[in-house]
């Protein structure tokens, strides 16, 4: 019964606090700037020519090197 009228009075004076409180609407003022693009591209007369390794597959390397056998992984015949 306490929890319940203490909830109850929490609830009445956070309203009457919310409702004495005047909320003024405050108008903004925008302002607008122009934008200038001034892009210039420049091409090299030498075109370089770059070589990239492809592999088939993503991590082929590191998959190729842990996927080795020994003999213990071997199953064995009883």
């Amino acid at each position: 019964m306490k929890a319940i009228l203490t909830f109850v009075f929490f609830i009445f004076i956070t309203t009457t606090a919310m409702a004495n409180t005047a909320s003024k609407e405050v108008k903004v003022e925008t302002l607008s700037y122009g934008i200038e693009l001034n892009i210039t591209i420049e091409k090299s007369d030498v075109e370089k020519t770059q070589v990239a390794r492809l592999y088939k597959f993503k991590n082929a390397r590191v998959k190729k090197a842990l996927k080795f056998t020994t003999k213990a992984n071997k199953a064995k015949v009883a």
